[in-house]
């Protein structure tokens, strides 16, 4: 196993996905891979002042890049249409620094509640690593759960996609749970993987309903790589510290359930056994819904199958 290092630089960052970008890093499967990354609008990672506004980082471009400040493309040997990759989230760390904001903007939900007049408004945050604490400038404190946003792959198509929207083949799923110690398993869509990380989550809620989470800039986010030849996914599923969790996406928040829950009755079907009969009554006991996002264009539903409820399941 060898580690690599990635830097924010103007030849690693981009903001949007391709399968034309050329990779910035090839590995072997097994390697790690420890990310350096900006936060989502692409703030300077050392910042004089964390509740000041942010320096920007000054070489974006952003006609080019106007999605969230992501790292890579990493280049996986072995990685090919129609197996999967396994993400191990290896090491999380904050930078010093992160924002929250809401309101100001037309969304669907800020419209539902009234929030989308006048100016949009930000709360800043210093970020303490090393106790795990953020604190704003009234002095309130939170404590740090952090995750990455984003990790994902392009698309098997010509062009530039954004980066908002999540992906079968991953991206912005912004799913708490994937936090140090998890494997998510995506379905790689092109030769390589070429595998881009970051938006960078300090502490969020389930439904992310203001838009941003508590975003930060990464100071390490350690990744390992494998490559399952013969394992066959449509979409990302992932297991966690908490649990066994399979996922949904789409515009209509019942189908992005129906996408999540279907696949979690085949998870059910492959640890198990049965039909997918008896998985749906299993599910009604053990498994819970969540709303992962409800800002990235398209709903976010995962399923979630804790590890002690199966424990208890299979005790004699």
């Amino acid at each position: 196993m060898r580690i690599h290092t990635l830097e924010p630089t103007a030849e690693t960052l981009h903001g949007h996905f391709s399968r034309e970008l050329p990779p910035v890093l090839r590995i072997a499967p097994g390697d790690r891979v420890r990310f350096r990354t900006l936060d989502v609008a692409w703030g300077a990672f050392e910042q004089p002042d964390p509740f000041a506004p942010p320096v920007p980082w000054p070489h974006r471009d952003p006609e080019r890049d106007p999605g969230h400040a992501i790292c890579g493309p990493v280049w996986i040997e072995g990685a090919h249409p129609g197996t999967t990759l396994e993400v191990r989230v290896i090491a999380l760390r904050t930078g010093r620094w992160g924002f929250c904001a809401a309101g100001g903007a037309a969304t669907p939900t800020n419209t539902r509640l009234g929030l989308d007049g006048g100016e949009r408004v930000h709360e800043r945050w210093a970020l303490d690593p090393d106790a795990g604490l953020a604190t704003n400038a009234r002095g309130e404190r939170v404590r740090l759960r952090p995750f990455l946003g984003l990790m994902g792959m392009p698309p098997n198509e010509p062009g530039r996609h954004p980066t908002t929207p999540p992906r079968a083949c991953g991206g912005n799923i912004d799913c708490k749970e994937l936090v140090a110690g998890s494997r998510l398993f995506l379905p790689v869509p092109v030769e390589g993987a070429l595998f881009s990380a970051g938006d960078g989550h300090a502490r969020q809620g389930d439904g992310e309903v203001a838009g941003p989470a508590l975003e930060c800039p990464m100071e390490c986010a350690e990744l390992e790589f494998v490559v399952h030849p013969t394992m066959r996914l449509e979409r990302p599923r992932a297991e966690t510290p908490g649990g066994w969790i399979t996922f949904g996406f789409d515009p209509d928040l019942d189908e992005a359930m129906a996408i999540a829950l279907s696949d979690m009755l085949d998870l059910l079907v492959e640890r198990r056994g049965g039909d997918r009969c008896d998985a749906m009554m299993l599910a009604s006991l053990l498994v819970d819904l969540r709303i992962t996002q409800v800002v990235n264009g398209v709903r976010g539903v995962h399923a979630v199958l804790p590890h002690d409820a199966l424990a208890e399941l299979d005790a004699r």
